[in-house]
């Protein structure tokens, strides 16, 4: 399967995504911090032509563009336009991390629009802080340098940041910048359990109990709270189960979406 790169123009601000072209379900898959829609190709390629799924880059990351606003509403109001436009409605929602957030504050606005939802290892609460990629190089050399940065400083990068490299004319760099992710990640933390429990359509939560971003028993909590909503817990994962567990992962989704007797 081929994913297209596409692009829609919003309030003056472009936002990139890959479309797989399939027919059917619709799908709009938001990542998380220093991400792209790249991050979904596999899945994509794993549910087939019967399923259509849109993998948007949010701003700021990957090829769309950079901007000064990382509200919540302007993560939500993207997501929303992007529904509207491709006339995705009624959609399912597959989120990780802060695209975790922007999916589930997304159906609570406008529930009508969202039949079922994927939230990826992220709560109801969230409180972190990514000032420490204010420290990272902004240009490296070669992508073993970018390799070797990561190994010495124990961070996994794969390709949780890796999808978002490229090469510039002065060296290897992200597609995201760094003071964006800070502020960006500022805007996202909260108690945002109002917004959780605030739909009640079919929900999937996916935890890695390895996670530092979601504690097992938040994520207990989040599913007995909100009807509907069934916990998969990954004993082997943290953060990036999507990852960690692609097989898995893909087999969960799936299962999911068509559980939901989609006609």
């Amino acid at each position: 399967m081929i994913l297209l790169r596409k692009e829609l123009h919003i309030d003056e601000m472009k936002l990139s995504y890959l479309d797989s072209g399939g027919v059917g379900v619709n799908i709009l898959a938001l990542h998380g911090h220093f991400g792209c829609g790249r991050w979904f190709a596999s899945l994509a390629e794993y549910l087939g032509e019967s399923y259509r799924v849109i993998a948007l880059d949010q701003r700021g990351h990957g090829w769309s563009d950079k901007t000064e606003e990382y509200s919540r509403e302007a993560y939500i109001n993207d997501a929303l336009k992007v529904i509207h436009l491709l006339k995705l409605q009624p959609v399912i929602l597959i989120g990780h991390s802060l695209g975790g957030v922007n999916a589930y504050q997304l159906t609570a606005r406008f529930p009508q629009l969202v039949q079922g939802m994927i939230i990826v290892d992220i709560g109801a609460i969230t409180q972190d802080d990514l000032s420490f990629v204010l420290s990272w190089p902004q240009r490296f050399p070669t992508l073993q340098t970018v390799n070797a940065f990561f190994t010495d400083a124990c961070i996994d990068g794969g390709k949780y940041f890796m999808e978002s490299l490229k090469e510039y004319s002065d060296g290897w760099g992200f597609r995201f910048r760094y003071k964006d992710m800070v502020v960006s990640q500022q805007q996202l933390n909260g108690d945002w359990w109002p917004d959780w429990l605030g739909s009640s359509c079919p929900a999937l939560l996916m935890c890695g109990q390895l996670s530092k971003v979601l504690p097992t028993k938040h994520a207990r909590e989040m599913a007995v709270k909100r009807p509907n909503t069934r916990l998969i817990e990954f004993s082997e994962c943290g953060h990036n189960i999507h990852f960690d567990a692609v097989e898995d992962f893909h087999k969960a989704v799936k299962e999911f979406i068509d559980s939901l007797k989609i006609s």
